[in-house]
């Protein structure tokens, strides 16, 4: 797999001024109640959020360390470990917290020695949890980490604290320092908590994922409709893990949608894939996949849009009808079953771009 697509890590800062002291408060209190843009974090009586390592552990207290420990043009840093969640899929769901608490300490000690900080820096971090936007693969566990650094470190050569600062430069790139320091540590903690076969595991869904998309190699099964553009569509599987995968469908999307209607270049375009079900054990998607093909084939349908958009419904709302519609259109008794009822069905469909 590319190494690069493993974590990502993103830096920023605020500034000490009084509109950077607001975001900071504004921030600090999204961090602390929310698990994401919509949608409020849990919160358990007696149990702190926060992860404390010198920082501290509620919103008063790292804002007020924060101010006390800025530097001339830094109030503090803010950082977010976000590690692929197709990987993180791999771990065991109740160790997912876990290999986050792992992964952002371990890559903040690594990256620190890199930088030859020997007393290390305060902070504080609190884990997030939510579910992937990947359309491709909507619903993967996403859990991150956001974390806060002050402007300033405590220098045990000068005796006192001296800026803390991210350079991005030939000579020196802090970012690109993380990014290995944070590449290194899940490495790591993949073999620890997935097992050192994981990554021959996921090559091998890759594989599989190639493999599939070279349905679009054949005649398109119909066409989608989208904003007055008419889009070639291949009804087609793509695998989400090593026991499950999804049906749905294969497409060009615009890379940058045009505000009006018009034609796009080969370089415009790219092929993703756009699922209606989901989390289906592997032979039972193929089932359905083939079942999804004759249906189109013999009832002579050229315009996918409405028909998709009918199989999603009816199974998100009641998958027996789902069952019930193929049965009287002709669907092989042996196979009715393949809809019904571990499977998950997505919970927005988007036809569109």
């Amino acid at each position: 797999m590319n190494h690069l697509q493993m974590v990502v890590a993103n830096v920023q800062y605020k500034k000490p001024t009084g509109r950077g002291h607001k975001q900071m408060k504004g921030l600090l209190r999204y961090y602390t109640y929310r698990d994401g843009r919509t949608g409020s974090a849990m919160q358990i009586q007696g149990i702190d959020r926060w992860m404390d390592r010198g920082l501290g552990r509620s919103i008063k207290d790292i804002a007020r360390h924060c101010n006390t420990f800025k530097s001339k043009h830094v109030l503090a840093w803010t950082l977010v470990i976000n590690p692929n969640p197709e990987l993180v899929q791999m771990v065991e769901a109740d160790r997912r917290e876990q290999f986050v608490h792992d992964l952002t300490e371990t890559t903040l000690e690594r990256f620190f020695e890199a930088r030859a900080i020997d007393t290390g820096v305060e902070y504080s971090y609190v884990i997030h949890h939510r579910d992937s936007k990947d359309k491709q693969s909507p619903g993967l566990p996403d859990p991150h980490a956001h974390i806060l650094l002050p402007g300033t470190y405590f220098d045990e050569g000068i005796g006192g604290r001296c800026p803390l600062y991210f350079s991005r430069n030939r000579r020196e790139n802090h970012i690109e320092m993380l990014h290995r320091s944070a590449e290194g540590v899940m490495m790591e903690l993949m073999d620890q908590y997935a097992g050192r076969d994981w990554e021959r595991d996921y090559d091998a869904i890759l594989a599989e994922r190639r493999s599939e998309r070279a349905v679009t190699h054949n005649p398109p099964n119909g066409t989608i409709e989208d904003r007055g553009v008419k889009w070639n569509a291949w009804l087609g599987t793509r695998m989400t893990d090593r026991e499950t995968s999804a049906v749905g469908y294969f497409r060009y999307f615009p890379i940058n949608p045009k505000p009006q209607k018009g034609s796009y270049a080969t370089d415009e375009v790219e092929l993703k894939f756009r699922p209606i079900l989901s989390k289906l054990p592997y032979q039972r998607a193929k089932n359905i996949l083939r079942e999804l093909e004759q249906y189109v084939q013999e009832q002579s349908l050229t315009d996918l849009s409405a028909f998709l958009q009918d199989v999603w419904e009816i199974a998100t709302g009641h998958p027996q009808e789902l069952v019930n519609f193929f049965s009287r259109n002709g669907l092989a008794s042996d196979t009715r079953d393949e809809f019904l009822p571990e499977s998950r069905q997505v919970r927005d469909l988007d036809i569109g771009m």
